[in-house]
């Protein structure tokens, strides 16, 4: 084969089959096949798609190109999450040892926070001790032993999809809904478990900025789980504001160890337990929503969050005892006028928390822990004239506090109506 012949084809729109497919990664993976050809090919996939099996054929093709975590030790049907990413998003925190407290094994590798969106791992590093990093073998053992881990994604998963994610990222090729939908189930694939919930947020403050394109990434994606034999859901969730009241990475651990001890705002209770009746049913468990929560107020789920701090070298009574740090700076902002919050651009408060400190403009960057925003008054919230609309709490000299508040100040809108939102939009199978 010849990779010109490739490339000429899918710009002509011809479907490649999997031995084109196929020899492509694995050729690419090898760095026999040179990036100028891979950005053409990907240019061309940009302009004439793919059709559902060449979406396939690349995503396992490109699973081959790395280590593949073996869960098949571990008792029971092994369930995974993916969050396409979002602003104060600390889904994973509460919501793993909440399903796993009902029996069910969550073995979960997850990513770092760039940019506008915060990671799980870098907010499970701000617990004191917590090792992010642990060997297939221990990661194993220790689902087998108490039922859950999270820890850091391997760099041996999935070789060509970190070339290729690497490639379209300087290409003006990322955001090519195949190529998104390879590029996450390649992962969750390679991971090794037999179920997988995906969250795929939609708004301001995700990826996916408008509804139908966030529909059919979801769409793709678990018809993507499902054609290799792994259960999969997906739901839509709305991101055009900041999820829960908090962003930055200590802070989202304490807003979680809130709600993990029954706390927290209701409706960040209320979702969560709906992701884990989704999750609890694809690992053969059906629960209702009031068994659910009350795994959040009887301390079972608070309970497999300790054990799984403990056994990943964490020091959960520090956490217990001291859940937030404090900063060197801190500003509150107070609403300039009454009525309803109709608008609270999570985009504009990523950034801002960003800045602060709490984020990564590149790579490189160094986060501090105890950074961010704290959120008091959110969409459908009622606020008067002078109620503080959210703090925040930073210890760099060189933020610039009076600035970057009057930017997130002119992104909440307050209106006299109220208007409610729900976290789930949709949920695809």
């Amino acid at each position: 084969m010849r990779m010109v012949d490739i490339i000429q084809n899918k710009r002509d729109g011809k479907v490649l089959s999997k031995a084109e497919t196929t020899w492509m990664i694995d050729n690419y993976a090898k760095g026999e096949i040179p990036d100028y050809q891979m950005a053409a090919w990907a240019m061309a996939v940009y302009f004439q798609g793919m059709a559902m099996t060449e979406i396939a054929d690349l995503t396992m093709a490109m699973v081959e190109t790395g280590h593949q975590i073996d869960l098949s030790t571990i008792p029971g049907i092994k369930v995974d999450k993916h969050s396409t990413g979002g602003v104060g998003d600390k889904v994973t925190l509460i919501l793993a040892p909440l399903v796993a407290s009902f029996g069910v094994p969550v073995a979960k590798m997850s990513g770092r926070g760039l940019g506008h969106t915060g990671g799980t791992i870098d907010k499970l590093e701000s617990i004191h001790g917590y090792q992010v990093e642990r060997t297939q073998e221990a990661f194993v053992q220790q689902v087998k032993d108490i039922g859950i881990s999270v820890i850091g994604q391997s760099d041996d998963l999935v070789k060509a999809d970190k070339l290729l994610y690497a490639l379209r990222d300087v290409t003006a090729t990322v955001d090519i809904i195949p190529l998104i939908a390879s590029s996450i189930m390649s992962k969750k694939i390679a991971a090794g478990s037999g179920a997988i919930l995906l969250d795929v947020t939609v708004g301001s403050g995700a990826f996916m900025k408008n509804l139908d394109d966030a529909r059919i990434l979801a769409k793709t994606m678990v018809d993507l789980g499902n054609a290799v034999g792994r259960k999969t859901v997906a739901v839509v969730t709305d991101m055009r504001q900041p999820l829960g009241t908090t962003i930055g990475n200590r802070l989202e651990i304490a807003e979680s160890m809130a709600v993990l001890q029954g706390g927290g705002r209701s409706d960040l209770r209320h979702f969560i337990a709906e992701l884990a009746q989704i999750m609890l049913s694809l690992g053969g468990v059906t629960k209702s929503i009031d068994e659910i929560l009350s795994h959040l107020s009887n301390g079972a789920a608070l309970d497999k969050f300790k054990q799984m701090i403990e056994a990943q070298n964490g020091d959960f009574d520090d956490l217990l005892n001291t859940p937030t740090h404090e900063t060197a700076f801190s500003k509150v902002v107070l609403s300039p006028k009454s009525g309803y919050i109709t608008d609270f651009d999570a985009l504009v408060a990523g950034h801002l928390a960003m800045k602060s400190g709490a984020g990564r403009a590149v790579k490189s960057d160094q986060l501090d822990m105890d950074a961010g925003l704290r959120i008091f008054k959110k969409i459908g919230d009622q606020v008067v004239t002078g109620d503080p609309l959210f703090e925040i709490v930073y210890n760099k000299t060189d933020f610039d506090a009076e600035l970057e508040s009057q930017v997130m100040l002119d992104a909440i809108v307050i209106a006299d109506e109220k208007i409610e939102i729900k976290e789930i939009v949709e949920i695809i199978k």
